[in-house]
Formats: C-alpha cells, structure tokens, sequence
C-alpha cells in the first residue's frame, strides 16, 4: 500500500468530525505496511496507530522523506491511549511485522516507535521475537525530519507538553456527549424551577467540558476530581448569590437556597472533569481508579444533598408565596 504527506480537504474533514465526536470508532486506517515516497530496502520504519489523526501527523510530518509506516491494528484509538490498553502493544508489533514481511522489505532491523506508544511495546521481547530493535522517536511526529539527521532525541523532543491549544482540542468531543443529557436538564429545569435553574446546568456542562481543560494547569490540586470541584464551586457563587436574595418572608430559606448550587454545580463538573483522565500527560490509570472510588462517592453525596435542600427549597418557596 502506498501514502502520501500531503493532506486533502477530504483527511482534514475527517479529523473535524473525529475531534466532533462524530462516528468517533469510524476514523481508521487499514493496518499494513505503507510505502511513503519511493523508499529503499534502507529507508526507514515508522510504526503508527490505525487512528486516521495519529496516521496522518505521521505522514505530513514526513514531507520529502522516503519511508514506511507499519499501521498496527489499535481498533482506532491513538498511539497513547492503544498503548495504555494494549492494542498498541508487543504483541501486535510482532504480529504485524511478521505479517507484512517486514524483513524481507528492509535490510536493516529497526523500527522506530513514538514515544508515546512506549508503556505498550516491551523493546527486548520485539527484539527476541522479531529480531527487529526498537528504536524510540521523538513525542512529537513534527519533531522526525531533525530526529532522522542524529537518531538522538533532544530532551526538548522528550518533554511532553499540553498547551492551551491541545488542552481545548479536546473539547468538542466532550461536550457533544454531554450536550443530549444537558439540553434535556436545562428544559426540565426550565419548566420545574425557573430559568436561573436552566442556565446554572447549562453553565455546569459548558464548565465541566470547555473551561476545565482551558484552566487545567491553573487550578490547584493534583486530582482532576478536586480540580472539577473548586472550579464548579467558582461558577455556582453567581447562583449562590442569586439564590440568597430570592426569599425574605421564610426564616434561613436564603440560606438554604443559596447552597444548593454549592451542592450540585460542583460535582456535576467534577464528574464531567474526569472524562479528560485519560487525554492528558497529567494522570496514569492506577491515579485514575484511586481518583474515581475515592471522589465519586463524595460527587454522589454532595449532589443527592443537594438535590434534598432543592425539593425543601420548593416547599419554602410554596410557603412563602401561598
């Protein structure tokens, strides 16, 4: 199979829907071995996800340089998360070497991997397996063309970074899954408790899914669980405040409604937060299992409260204004 660098209107189109949501497990390349340019029996090997988005920085990261990329078989995720699951992993290396002919394309025996993809492939077994070497490249796909002069990473090309423009990336997606369950709160909530209500759940998702990744390295603690919590306590204080001044007749109701939003705003972005765990250098999947039984049942109870002092809210209101 052959390939090229450059990008067409119709892979770009693709990576909007995939960053969409849309037909999210759809975005695949057929795993193989891809010839890019004209190489050689010398030419070099890059192994890649079968994730169009991983595929594709790969290629257009190449421009000018002849080479191969072996497509393993990651059911469509990409390199870091296939190598966090397995499907990037030894096995289906080997697999797919042997499968492809590899050595029998290539004179030497080395196939460079990203080094995001490392937690997956274990070097010497490929080597015992194959008799093909593992050589680790760069983070970054962009980084290969000053990579393949030395075959030395740089420490800068060993950093991984999350910059603002990555972090939001990552929105999109987040907030289509969550757009159905908000849209039907909001209307719910609209018609039972007011437009004030409405807009605190929609204001709850958007922070859960666009603010949160925007303010990640911002917010103090370490837990995204935390993290989610302080920013939802940060964007419940205007309906805090709005709920406070709404009764006057019926003793403590002001307080009463004024900490429902501090009940439920923050665990509904904290449990929204915790969908980024597994998209960013900042979590491993042991602190995410930690993360999730020790905090979801603080979101579970906080909210139940605070829908209880909702229910008694209503019934002072009902008092107030009969």
């Amino acid at each position: 199979m052959t390939t090229v660098s450059k990008l067409t209107f119709v892979d770009r189109f693709d990576h909007f829907l995939a960053r969409w949501g849309v037909n999210r497990m759809g975005h695949l390349v057929k795993p193989g071995l891809y010839r890019l340019g004209n190489p050689t029996a010398d030419s070099p090997v890059f192994a890649s996800a079968n994730y169009t988005l991983s595929f594709d920085a790969l290629r257009s990261a190449l421009i000018g340089i002849d080479a191969y990329i072996l497509v393993l078989d990651t059911k469509g995720i990409n390199v870091w998360c296939a190598a966090g699951e397995g499907t990037f992993g030894t096995d289906e290396l080997v697999n797919r070497i042997s499968c492809t002919g590899l050595a029998s394309v290539v004179r030497h025996r080395t196939v460079i991997v990203p080094q995001l993809g490392a937690p997956g492939i274990s070097a010497h077994q490929v080597l015992r397996r194959s008799v093909f070497r593992v050589e680790y490249g760069p983070v970054r796909a962009r980084d290969l063309p000053e990579y393949l002069k030395t075959r030395m990473a740089t420490p800068e090309m060993r950093r991984v970074q999350f910059p603002f423009v990555d972090r939001v990336v990552l929105a999109p997606v987040e907030l289509v899954h969550a757009a159905v369950p908000a849209i039907v709160a909001a209307i719910l909530l609209y018609f039972l408790a007011g437009p004030v209500a409405s807009l605190a759940a929609v204001t709850a998702v958007l922070a859960g899914t666009v603010l949160f990744p925007a303010l990640l390295p911002f917010l103090p603690t370490r837990d995204f669980s935390t993290k989610g919590l302080i920013l939802g306590v940060l964007v419940a204080l205007p309906f805090t405040v709005y709920g406070a001044t709404q009764f006057t007749m019926v003793p403590f109701a002001h307080v009463v409604a004024g900490i429902i939003p501090l009940l439920i705003i923050p665990p509904v972005v904290a449990y929204l937060a915790l969908n980024f765990t597994g998209c960013t250098p900042y979590t491993s999947r042991t602190g995410v299992k930690q993360e999730i039984f020790r905090y979801v049942r603080v979101m579970v109870a906080m909210a139940g409260c605070g829908i209880l002092l909702a229910i008694l809210s209503a019934i002072l209101w009902f008092l107030e204004v009969a």
